[in-house]
């Protein structure tokens, strides 16, 4: 199903197809959005924080990839998973069909819909040297906390299976 539709009668120029079935993960590596690379070309990554959701990206259909991922399995034990719903709704959503009981037995902290690591505001503070993957829009130099940290942006199911391996990871590799 397309999200967008055409009138009946446009004209195009050109027609482009792509099958994405085949395009790998990307993760943006420091310090820009755009400092792309195959998720494959990052298991070597060692992370001190997943932080999975924000008032942009913690949709319901992310929470719910989220726990999928999670579900029967532990957050690595040398490291942070926070959990931000992005409104108060979807954190209501998140109880009732058990998301957030998921995220809590496995060991992530699941917060209220609120402003804190992607800006450096509070909640998941990076210290010198700390390594986060996020699911948030920006990673600009010292935008979750030390200028000496770093912030690795990917979708849902590669910080997930980041939390659980302790090092950038695609979802298939666990």
């Amino acid at each position: 199903m397309s999200l967008f539709r055409s009138d009946h009668d446009a004209n195009y120029r050109q027609v482009y197809n792509w099958d994405v079935s085949k395009i790998e993960p990307q993760v943006a590596f420091p310090h820009l959005p755009s400092n792309t690379k195959p998720v494959s070309q990052c298991s070597g990554v060692k992370i001190n924080q997943s932080v999975i959701g924000s008032c942009t990206n913690g949709r319901i259909e992310d929470m719910r990839v989220a726990a999928k991922i999670l579900k029967g399995k532990k957050i690595h034990r040398d490291l942070r998973c926070i959990i931000l719903p992005g409104t108060q709704e979807i954190s209501i959503q998140m109880i009732k069909e058990g998301l957030t009981e998921i995220f809590i037995r496995s060991g992530a902290v699941v917060s209220t819909p609120t402003c804190g690591p992607c800006l450096g505001g509070h909640m998941g503070i990076l210290a010198e040297g700390e390594r986060s993957i996020a699911t948030t829009n920006r990673n600009f130099v010292g935008r979750m906390g030390h200028p000496k940290s770093e912030v690795y942006l990917s979708n849902v199911g590669v910080a997930a299976a980041s939390a659980i391996a302790g090092r950038i990871i695609s979802p298939e590799d666990l």
